[in-house]
This record gives C-alpha cells, sequence and structure tokens, in this order.
C-alpha cells in the first residue's frame, strides 16, 4: 500500500514471494499490495488512463520522482513498478548512502544489465542528496542502466536540480483522504479476522488522528488491537487511549511554506474563520509565533495598506504583546490581529505604487532633478539657474503650486491609485483634488 510498507535499508531486497506469515510481523508489512491495482488512494497516477497506468500497458517504464506526504505508498509502488516490469529492486536511502554505496548499485546493475535484467533503483528521501550526488545518476539514467524512482516529501523544483528533473517525470501523490483510510482500516480488520471495538463515531476519529498517512492509519489499528475492553470504545475513550499522532509539518519544509501562504491568502481574501484555522494549524505544528507576528505585519503593509493605516499598528502591537507576556495569552493578542486584518478594507496600491516607482527609477537610470527644485547655497550653482523659477507652496493658493517635480525628460506618471475603499476613499479624493488643481495652475 505504501513506504508505509518497508521500513528495511537494504540496498537491495530478496525476500522471497512465498515468505510464511509471522505474528511479529507488523501490519503495515503484512497489508501490502502485492498488485498495482491494490494500492489506495492514488488513481490519478495508477488508473489505466492515468500517467502511469499508460507507462505500465505501453511496456515503457521511464525515471520518475514520487512526490507526496508519508504514508501514501511511495516505496509500495516502486516495487511494484519493478515486478510489473521485470526489473530487479533495489532501494537505498539518501540519509545512509553515499557516493562508495552509490558506486557500488552502479557496478551492479551494469552486471545485471549485461545478464540481460534491468535494474529498478528506488531513492528514499532523494532531496537529501547534494547536487553533485543528484548529477551521480545522470549517466546511468541516460544509457539504460537503472530506471531512477526517487521519493519525495518536499517539493522537487525547490530540492533537485534542474538536470535531473529534465530527466525524470514528477508524479504527485495525493495524502490519503476518509475513504481511502477507511477502506484501509476495513482491510485490517478483514486481514485480523474481526473488527476492532470501535462505535462508528470512534472510527471516524481514528481515521482522523491518522491525518492522512496510511502506515501511522495501521500502526493506530495495532495499537487499538491490543487494548482488551468489554464494551466498543467510543471516540472519547479512543482519545484518552491513544496519543493522537502529530500533525504533519516541518517548519523549515514545503508544508511550512504551504500553510503560511493558505493563511496569508485566507487574511487578503477577508475570511476571518479560514485564516483563525489556519493560523491554529500553524501553531499546532510548532510553528513560532514570532514568525507569524512577522508575517501579519507583512500583510498589513502589503496587502492593506492606506485602506486601513491602523492595520499596521495593530500587528506591531500585538506582537509587542507577544514579546511581553509569552504563550499562550500572547497568541491571542496575534489571533485577533488575524481577526482584525482579515475584515480590514484591502488594498495593494501602496505596494503596486512602489514597485512602480522602482521599474521607473530603473528604466530612467539617473536622469537629474529638474533645476527649478534644487537648492543653492552656491553663487556658481545660482549662476547654473539651481532654484530659478521655484514656487514656495505656502506661498501658493491653496497651499499648492502644481510645479513638476520629475526630471525634465520624464513624462509624469501616476504611481499610486488609491481604490475608493476604507481610509484610502480620503486618499482617493485629496489624489483627485490636487491632479485638479495641477492642471488648473499649468493650465
Amino acid at each position: 500500500m505504501s513506504d508505509l510498507f518497508d521500513n528495511s535499508p537494504d540496498m537491495a531486497d530478496q525476500r522471497p514471494a512465498t515468505e510464511p506469515e509471522s505474528r511479529d510481523r507488523p501490519l503495515a508489512d503484512s497489508l501490502r499490495p502485492k498488485d498495482i491495482n491494490e494500492v489506495i488512494g492514488q488513481a490519478h497516477i495508477l488508473a489505466e488512463e492515468a500517467p502511469l497506468g499508460r507507462m505500465l500497458a505501453s511496456g515503457k517504464l521511464s525515471s520518475m520522482i514520487l512526490w507526496g506526504p508519508p504514508g501514501v505508498g511511495k516505496t509500495t509502488i516502486a516495487r511494484l513498478l519493478a515486478d510489473a516490469s521485470d526489473r530487479h529492486f533495489v532501494q537505498i536511502s539518501a540519509i545512509f548512502s553515499g557516493v562508495p554505496e552509490l558506486r557500488k548499485v552502479f557496478d551492479a546493475a551494469k552486471t545485471r544489465r549485461r545478464a540481460g535484467q534491468g535494474t529498478l533503483l528506488f531513492v528514499d528521501e532523494i532531496h537529501r542528496f547534494n547536487k553533485a550526488q543528484q548529477d551521480g545518476f545522470l549517466p546511468h539514467m541516460e544509457d539504460g542502466t537503472i530506471v531512477l524512482v526517487g521519493a519525495t516529501t518536499e517539493n522537487p523544483s525547490f530540492e533537485l536540480n534542474r538536470a535531473l528533473l529534465s530527466r525524470a517525470q514528477v508524479m504527485v501523490l495525493h495524502r490519503l483522504d476518509a475513504g481511502a483510510l477507511g477502506e484501509l482500516l476495513s482491510r485490517a480488520e478483514a486481514a485480523r479476522g474481526t473488527p476492532l471495538p470501535l462505535t462508528e463515531e470512534a472510527r471516524a476519529t481514528l481515521v482522523a488522528m491518522a491525518d492522512g498517512d496510511g502506515r501511522a492509519m495501521l500502526n493506530l489499528v495495532e495499537q487499538v488491537a491490543a487494548i482488551r475492553v468489554s464494551a466498543p470504545m467510543d471516540a472519547k475513550e479512543l482519545a484518552q487511549r491513544l496519543q493522537r499522532r502529530a500533525a504533519q509539518y516541518d517548519k523549515s519544509g514545503d508544508e511550512h511554506y504551504n500553510l503560511i501562504s493558505a493563511l496569508h491568502k485566507s487574511v487578503r481574501g477577508s475570511d476571518p474563520d479560514a485564516a483563525l484555522y489556519w493560523y491554529a494549524r500553524m501553531l499546532e505544528g510548532g510553528e513560532d509565533p514570532r514568525y507569524l507576528a512577522r508575517r501579519f505585519v507583512r500583510m498589513a503593509v502589503e496587502d492593506i495598506g492606506l485602506a486601513d493605516p491602523q492595520a499596521q499598528t495593530h500587528a506591531l502591537h500585538a506582537w509587542e504583546i507577544y514579546e511581553r507576556i509569552g504563550s499562550p495569552e500572547g497568541e491571542l493578542a496575534l489571533a485577533q490581529t488575524v481577526i482584525y486584518l482579515a475584515l480590514a478594507p484591502k488594498s495593494n496600491a501602496g505596494y503596486v505604487g512602489y514597485k512602480g516607482a522602482r521599474a521607473l527609477a530603473k528604466q530612467t537610470g539617473s536622469a537629474p532633478p529638474p533645476k527649478h527644485i534644487l537648492n543653492a547655497p552656491t553663487s556658481l550653482m545660482k549662476e547654473q539657474g539651481y532654484g530659478a523659477g521655484y514656487a514656495y507652496d505656502h506661498d501658493a493658493e491653496d497651499g499648492f503650486s502644481g510645479q513638476n517635480y520629475f526630471p525634465d525628460n520624464v513624462p509624469r506618471a501616476q504611481l499610486y491609485d488609491p481604490p475608493d475603499r476604507g481610509f484610502e476613499r480620503e486618499m482617493r479624493k485629496r489624489v483627485d483634488w490636487f491632479a485638479k488643481l495641477r492642471a488648473k495652475r499649468n493650465s
């Protein structure tokens, strides 16, 4: 069913197909699928018309990267691909292997190839190999010595080099949903010959505890099976007897960026409920609240701006409160900031204006300011025309002269274009008023 089912770091799996069942054999291993059609939850790549299904039907297996969370079938799929294509299966882990081990693998694969047998090399945690090690696979993939199947929980776009990605197709494996986990639970009960002592509500709780991980599901089944009870357990009793599994979250990995993206976009989308949910998910995963506090200030600047000038102040004050009182009370202050930011009027006009100004500055190079707005502290500068014709705005009608402040050879550009919402309604009125006065003065 999954990489679920193989915890062995051996370089090659030589286990006989007729290995006898053992009472000590883990449930995850005994339930490992023996056919590709038995794999749960990955029909989008394994079905007949899906990428791997078509590849197997054609008899032409190419190198690939299996990208997905833990416990969704990466190792199992690699094994079954080797069986289906009549290739020798070799498994290594990037954690335990280096250049000497890789050379041995490649030499053995070349020997097999001369004898007429291909090799499927499964590399677990392939993203842990450095660039030079990843490059070492390329010639052996290109000459057909190996078909590489790499497994990773991290985004290949960031963790694998372009040369390797250009020679391997990325297959995205999905987190197992409740239906797939429920089917796996039923298989486990059938293998045991008896249902688990759980109410329907407790079964749903057990599925939730697995958190999309098939290996975790089967480990939980073994824990429940070891409990002796006189009546089926309900959800509350199950939760008391089992230690809830920690949610999948790596503060420096792909899931970190996925969740902060979800939180940021929920705030931008003015959905305080979704924003609170993702904020709580990150805290439950062990995220540093200080990181979130910094991010909230960024949201206030980037997505709210002058539509609500108090948003930045609110975010900074919540950060200060957290620093002063710590957890858990400080996290409540940050939660209130999430709500405030989500419900604040949104505007990226300041952000867009700033980016436009940077682009225009880059485009216009070293164009000097017009001489009439330059100071002339020396007689030579006065002779050169510095400050000549400058109109002091405070002396002008309405305190506005309407002079040009852009370089002489740079056409005037409207970089800040506020929307008609939030406090920027007032800013819109001011921009339009000054534009009208400027046109009047210059006419």
